[in-house]
């Protein structure tokens, strides 16, 4: 039975242009707080009366309740079929795969990415778009405005379905498909890339550890390389998802996932290592004594692109994020192709991909992705790196020093300070962005500011303007500093120093990242007075 929920008070949480909301996981148990977002997705989104949903997510406390409440306000809402998955287990670029191939009216995906889960940790709510990507601005800019006013919302009275096994299912009038969340994802990467060649390289003495952080590339990992690459059992660590990820913080970095780094950096056991944040959108590759920065990650693979099945003919286009070091552009110039700049967010490549403009993108927090979805995705770019190490029969610390003696280095690396208090973070930022207009042919850590700005962005596809993005601090011989304040947390601000010196194939290409840095590093504590305003010795992160 249909039913019309009366609200006292309007929603108001969403952010304008995000695609979707992100809090702690007591705030989305707050009595009509997950079912007055979904009333606004569902009476923005586009082809909702007789159209086809994916939903799940990544397993963290709160999933299963919300896949129950979303189905039961879909069939409120004339959706014809829901396709989601065991357990309600489906990483977000198994998502993006499936709104393609389901040709669906778009996936809400149920992930905080990277923060951490349980009753005390982050729940969130993605939408994404019926290219697979994230929600465009214009529909989420009219979610939002929808938000302000609403005062009621639509659900069916419905038993919870059983998301056990797989299955068909009626909710009122609508179909509600549960299949297995890995097949159709692992048969997309077993067309992209070489599984026979990837088998035999690894079972003649190169033994690899991936660690899944408890989080929802498991199912995706175990049957990836313990089944169908014939790993030995024990490959996959931490592979069950659990709904507080085991008391850890699913975001595959030095810090975070520090057991899987000690492996490579300190021990002999293994010659590749990899993990996936909390939704498989994320990736971070080691090799022994190794650890490559994901911009570096993103050149490495551009450079070596035609070693996969699916790039033999080479490259269309490359894009990064500009937080994301200046590699890959390097690697574009010299291929001939065309090379982009976008702010943050995955949405931005969406639209150069759509268009054909680009075949590889990525972002200097640890995602990296292709035209194979319109997601960022962590498997992946592990399979890619162990398509080119088996093409070219070389260690992770062979592969980048030659790709350095070809191409230089970009010496960067990214310093996190979390849980800012917002009043403090905001004023620090407003300081450095008031100083920006005299730096302009001075003096910056020994070398002249060419440019200093907050970054803004000319679409090239839909002719959008996308303002203050970050600051910059661009130098005369390729390096920068670029500060922007993240909102993915839910404790206060994270203040992001974005540090990045470049070395010539002829420079000195093997010093430690923090040593190449530490005048950038000293300059841009100078000026923006980070350990004087926040207290903070150190940042909380370094990448």
């Amino acid at each position: 039975m249909k039913k019309n929920v009366r609200l006292n008070t309007p929603f108001t949480d969403q952010k304008p242009g995000t695609s979707g909301l992100r809090k702690s996981s007591k705030q989305f148990e707050e009595p009509n707080y997950l079912e007055s977002f979904i009333e606004a997705i569902f009476q923005n989104l586009t082809g909702v009366g007789g159209g086809t949903l994916i939903l799940g997510g990544d397993g963290r406390y709160g999933n299963r309740r919300a896949i129950d409440v979303i189905l039961r306000m879909a069939a409120a809402h004339g959706i014809s079929r829901v396709v989601t998955t065991i357990d309600g287990i489906l990483s977000t670029p198994a998502a993006s795969h499936l709104i393609r191939t389901r040709k669906a009216i778009g996936g809400i995906i149920l992930s905080a990415s990277h923060n951490p889960g349980g009753p005390e940790g982050d729940f969130g709510v993605k939408l994404n778009g019926s290219n697979g990507g994230p929600a465009s601005e214009t529909l989420t800019s009219a979610i939002f405005e929808f938000t302000q006013n609403l005062s009621e919302y639509s659900i069916i009275e419905s038993e919870p379905i059983s998301l056990n096994q797989a299955g068909n299912y009626l909710i009122g009038g609508m179909t509600v498909e549960v299949i297995d969340g890995v097949d159709d994802y692992l048969a997309l990467m077993q067309q992209l890339f070489d599984f026979d060649l990837i088998r035999n390289f690894l079972n003649k003495d190169f033994p690899i550890v991936f660690d899944a952080l408890h989080a929802v590339t498991g199912p995706y990992a175990k049957q990836l390389f313990e089944g169908i690459l014939k790993m030995p059992l024990g490959t996959v660590k931490n592979a069950v998802p659990l709904e507080d990820f085991g008391g850890g913080h699913p975001d595959p970095n030095l810090t975070y996932a520090h057991e899987l780094a000690n492996l490579l950096l300190e021990g002999n056991n293994y010659a590749f290592g990899a993990a996936c944040d909390g939704d498989g959108d994320r990736n971070m590759i080691l090799g022994k004594a190794c650890f490559v920065n994901p911009s570096d990650s993103l050149a490495i693979l551009a450079a070596n692109a035609t070693c996969a099945p699916a790039y033999a003919d080479g490259l269309v286009g490359v894009a990064r994020s500009m937080p994301t070091s200046a590699a890959v552009d390097v690697v574009a110039k010299k291929l001939g192709i065309l090379s982009f700049e976008t702010p943050t967010g995955w949405k931005f490549f969406g639209n150069l991909l759509d268009k054909g403009l680009i075949t590889l993108c990525g972002e200097e927090s640890f995602g990296t992705g292709s035209d194979h979805v319109r997601e960022k995705d962590g498997l992946w770019a592990v399979l890619f790196w162990l398509q080119i190490l088996a093409v070219k029969g070389l260690t992770v610390s062979e592969i980048m020093a030659q790709h350095w003696s070809r191409f230089g280095r970009h010496y960067y690396s990214r310093h996190d300070y979390e849980e800012i208090p917002n009043v403090i973070a905001e004023n620090l930022f407003d300081r450095v962005e008031s100083s920006l207009s005299q730096m302009v042919g001075n003096k910056f850590a020994g070398r002249e500011v060419t440019l200093a700005d907050n970054f803004s962005y000319l679409d090239p596809v839909d002719n959008s303007v996308t303002q203050k993005q970050g600051l910059r601090i661009l130098l005369n011989d390729g390096s920068r500093v670029i500060l922007r304040l993240s909102g993915t947390g839910t404790k206060g601000a994270t203040l992001r120093v974005y540090l990045e010196s470049y070395s010539s194939a002829n420079g000195e290409l093997f010093l430690d990242p923090q040593q190449a840095l530490s005048g950038l590093i000293k300059e841009i504590d100078d000026l923006a007075e980070i350990q004087k305003r926040t207290g903070m010795t150190r940042p909380t992160v370094i990448t």
